[in-house]
């Protein structure tokens, strides 16, 4: 079995309207390059695989768009008609920093699609691990309310089809994009069947959430894990996060298959993160992952694409986790490595965050 990649040119043609950064253009704000959730990272992922070669080794394909089922489990009818209504309209904003265009549900819808497929491929065998470069993304995103670019719960519509299929029941999600799954984990905040495990800046995006005491409720309590990390976290913490509390946390959740909310915000050059990350960073948290997988769930292991705002580094990103799940020999070469490698944080800064782990990783027991 190969690694399947699931893409629609569609999902590109979202747009947000006419920004400047993350302002609406008007009074003294002038007119920009739009929102930093822009098509270009996406597509110079796609573009970069190509000319690499290692598309060809990927089981590439698109997907059907969620159907209004399998978006009623996750989001009430009224947010999904009004969407509706809004999209046929010509567009607009229904929740903080999450514009949308003609035509805006629809793709949502197809983003949804994507991470279902993607899910399917592997609960169904047909692939051996898979990647969703899903747009617009979706882990911010509330039952009834959109924001931080997400209009759909994308992986929560995933998940909650898979389990009405009954291909699979526990699972778990590790969100290492830099910001705050917070509508993945209000979601599933007291389910114990799902796992929500989320790194990110801490107080970045949302501001109110991510705490380490958020730990679930109800029936869900402990199955909700925040790791909140300082500015400049760096390359060697994220993989002690990683071999300190999310392996240890999956071990104990044993879960069916694994879930990547693979954002690419946490790249060093990334314009709304501060978090020293580089290709080789996702690489080997890739790599963490897959052996977790290996050991716990018969390799099944799925990523769908979030954030991730530099034109220039996620695709190397991207690209990297891509040759890490296909086991390719292909390798296309981080522009930026010795350049990151230089600018990692000094011994004095590891000791404090390893500090800082080592209280999260305690309070967890």
């Amino acid at each position: 079995m190969t690694t399947a990649f699931f893409h629609d040119e569609r999902c590109l043609w979202h747009g947000g309207g006419n920004f400047a950064f993350t302002l609406p253009v008007g009074g003294f704000v002038q007119p920009g390059g739009g929102l930093p959730e822009s098509p270009e990272t996406k597509r110079r992922l796609v573009n970069l695989l190509r000319v690499s070669g290692l598309m060809a080794e990927l089981a590439e394909q698109s997907a059907l768009p969620t159907s209004r089922d399998d978006l009623l489990r996750v989001h009430p009818a009224a947010y999904l008609d009004a969407f509706k209504a809004a999209s046929d309209a010509g567009g607009g904003e229904m929740g903080p920093r999450a514009p949308f265009g003609a035509g805006g549900f629809e793709i949502a819808a197809l983003s949804a699609g994507l991470a279902k497929g993607a899910l399917f491929a592997v609960l169904e065998g047909r692939a051996r691990n898979a990647y969703a470069l899903a747009r617009p993304p979706g882990h911010h995103c509330l039952p009834a309310q959109p924001m931080g670019f997400c209009l759909l719960a994308n992986i929560a519509v995933a998940i909650r089809a898979a389990q009405a299929a009954g291909l699979a029941q526990r699972i778990a999600v590790v969100d290492w994009d830099v910001h705050h799954g917070n509508g993945t984990e209000a979601i599933f905040y007291e389910d114990p069947e799902v796992l929500t495990i989320s790194l990110h800046q801490e107080h970045n995006f949302p501001l109110d959430t991510g705490d380490a005491g958020a730990r679930g409720a109800g029936a869900g309590r402990g199955a909700n894990i925040n790791i909140p990390l300082p500015p400049g976290t760096g390359h060697a913490s994220y993989l002690e996060a990683m071999e300190r509390l999310v392996l240890p946390a999956l071990v104990r959740f044993r879960p069916d298959v694994i879930v990547i909310a693979c954002g690419f915000d946490a790249s060093a050059v990334d314009p709304l993160g501060r978090m020293l990350a580089s290709a080789e960073t996702f690489r080997l948290m890739t790599r963490a992952l897959m052996g977790a997988a290996d050991a716990l769930c018969g390799g099944r292991l799925v990523a769908v694409h979030e954030g991730g705002y530099s034109e220039v580094h996620v695709p190397f990103c991207g690209h990297a986790v891509l040759e890490e799940l296909s086991a390719s020999t292909i390798h296309a070469p981080d522009p930026l490595a010795a350049t990151l490698a230089a600018r990692q944080p000094g011994p004095e800064w590891v000791a404090h965050v390893s500090a800082h782990l080592g209280r999260l990783a305690a309070a967890l027991g």
